[in-house]
């Protein structure tokens, strides 16, 4: 039984989407999965790609992703990494799919000289809370993450 971990390509498109509706259905959020197997095609595998997304593989069949990009940290002065999602299957977790993504992205960090891994975590999902803490993650109670969207983001762009 093996684990291994990598990168997409755009065949993966319809994969990758089908891992997003799957967490986007897990974290009771399907309602808000907009994207398309274009807009992945177009952003991950276009020109000059800004997101990447690496696949975890069970015995050679795709069981989880991490779909990421580089932040910039002007106190740190570097590059680091958010995470946007993280999934595996339901049915391959307890396979250390999860544990591999995390220390794949630890790893690239670690090569280009990124000074963070930072994601977010629904406060409902104990279950990962758990894991992320077991995986040396710090929880950042006193910040608040912000967010425009729609109506609003028109609105301020607008003004």
């Amino acid at each position: 039984m093996s684990v291994s971990i990598r990168p997409t390509t755009a065949a993966d498109a319809p994969l990758i989407i089908k891992f997003i509706g799957d967490l986007a259905s897990y974290e009771k959020l399907l309602h808000e999965a907009k994207a398309t197997e274009a807009d992945i095609v177009r952003d991950l595998f276009g020109p000059s790609p800004k997101v990447f997304c690496d696949i975890a593989e069970w015995n050679g069949q795709p069981a989880g992703f991490a779909l990421w990009y580089y932040t910039y940290s002007t106190f740190q002065g570097r590059h680091g990494i958010w995470l946007e999602d993280l999934f595996v299957e339901p049915a391959m977790r307890g396979h250390g799919l999860g544990k591999a993504l995390l220390v794949h992205l630890a790893r690239r960090c670690r090569a280009d000289n990124l000074g963070r891994l930072e994601w977010a975590v629904l406060d409902w999902n104990e279950p990962s809370i758990q894991f992320y803490k077991s995986q040396g993650a710090i929880f950042m109670d006193d910040w608040r993450r912000c967010r425009v969207t729609d109506g609003a983001l028109e609105a301020l762009a607008g003004r």
